[in-house]
């Protein structure tokens, strides 16, 4: 039997999952177009219901362009720690089915389920059960796609959406795959797609039957590979231990900031927001890096590398509040800085970060963040002193 008949690969996502979240535990707000998002007007959409998207409010748009679209929407602060507490829910359920689970984001995975098949059925089978069981247990619906490889699961699982479920069979690949509209392959954005359309390519039909060396001149190196994926090859594996290079916050303000201390004051409330995400992430890291964006829209980092993996808010803004100084203040004077970011990188469990001297201004700030995390778990609104009146206008990285 071949590779491709043996794998059963699927790609399960949530449907609108922060704001399916919000109608979810907010009735009053179910059924009524929803934008998760910072209420300022160079804030960016996390997420929009379907309602919302009727409109024509999409993620990643600015709050400006999606309220002119839908003035009528319902504007709900992104809640980070929540959704990563329903999104392990979610791969709980995953991984039930299957330990090759390979996560993309907090709302969508693939898994290879093709050892599982003797317990659970095919692969139409299997997806079934883990989408009742999100709506069921979970309260939520989610989408999939059913294939014999990422590639095609990943565009099978968009069709239908919401709580769609569509099988593309091993032999049905290249029928599937012709048809469907050159915007559906990877990495073909808004840029790129009207060059597709004005060299002849309107479908990834197109694409498939396209000679390798007239792609590469129109596309560079990636054209052949477009053409493979479009003709169903793709022998990637679903990677189950993959995990996330780095855990950020970033924010765009309402006005720029002139003053080093109103930057710093936003460092410390995204080094806060990281270390949440640490928190319910199980993780800490050595590496802190601080982005700054000026007005003319020039970006600029620093990073420095720290003598203990961390994961608490102050050892976080600590290493930016010295990245800060790093930066010229001729720059954050003369042009203003619209946006600001705080990651953390070179990421290991937190069982594995405490050294045999640790130090003890870190342990006491972990066992803080433990102590702030089961507090906001048990719906206690806590912040620092220093962040009240912040608003919440973060981006995830």
């Amino acid at each position: 039997m071949s590779r491709e008949v043996e794998r059963t690969i699927l790609h399960v996502d949530m449907d609108a999952f922060y704001a399916s979240v919000e109608q979810r535990d907010d009735p009053s707000i179910r059924g009524k177009p929803v934008i998760v998002g910072g209420a300022a007007r160079r804030g960016v959409v996390s997420a929009a219901s379907y309602e919302a998207r009727t409109f024509g409010v999409r993620s990643a748009m600015s709050m400006g362009e999606a309220m002119r679209r839908c003035p009528h929407a319902i504007v709900v602060s992104p809640r980070h720690d929540h959704y990563a507490s329903v999104s392990r829910q979610v791969f709980a359920i995953f991984h039930r089915f299957t330990p090759m689970v390979e996560g993309l984001s907090l709302d969508e995975a693939f898994l290879d389920v093709g050892a599982s098949r003797a317990l659970y059925g095919d692969g139409e089978a299997i997806a079934a059960q883990i989408k009742r069981a999100i709506r069921e247990e979970v309260g939520l619906t989610a989408s999939a796609g059913v294939a014999p490889s990422k590639f095609v699961a990943k565009i099978a699982s968009d069709l239908r959406k919401p709580d769609g479920l569509v099988v593309v069979r091993a032999g049905e690949v290249r029928e599937f795959l012709a048809p469907l509209p050159i915007e559906r392959m990877w990495g073909m954005g808004p840029k790129s797609a009207p060059r597709a359309h004005a060299a002849g390519y309107h479908t990834l039909g197109d694409l498939a039957r396209a000679d390798d060396e007239r792609l590469a001149r129109a596309f560079g190196e990636w054209g052949p590979e477009m053409a493979r994926l479009a003709r169903g090859e793709d022998e990637r594996d679903v990677e189950p231990e993959r995990e996330a290079k780095s855990i950020g916050a970033e924010e765009t303000f309402d006005d720029d900031l002139r003053d080093e201390n109103a930057v710093a004051t936003k460092l410390l409330s995204q080094s806060s927001r990281v270390a949440q995400r640490l928190f319910l992430a199980g993780l800490a890291g050595r590496g802190v890096t601080v982005k700054l964006k000026y007005s003319d829209f020039t970006l600029k980092t620093r990073s420095m590398q720290l003598p203990e993996a961390v994961s608490d808010t102050t050892s976080i803004h600590r290493a930016a509040r010295a990245l800060l100084e790093r930066f010229e203040p001729s720059l954050l004077a003369r042009k203003g800085v619209r946006l600001s970011g705080v990651s953390v990188s070179a990421l290991v469990p937190i069982d594995e970060a405490r050294t045999l001297f640790p130090d003890p201004g870190v342990e006491r700030g972990r066992k803080l963040e433990a102590a702030l995390a089961a507090l906001r778990d048990r719906g206690a609104g806590v912040t620092r002193a220093a962040l009240l009146g912040e608003r919440d206008d973060d981006d995830d990285e």
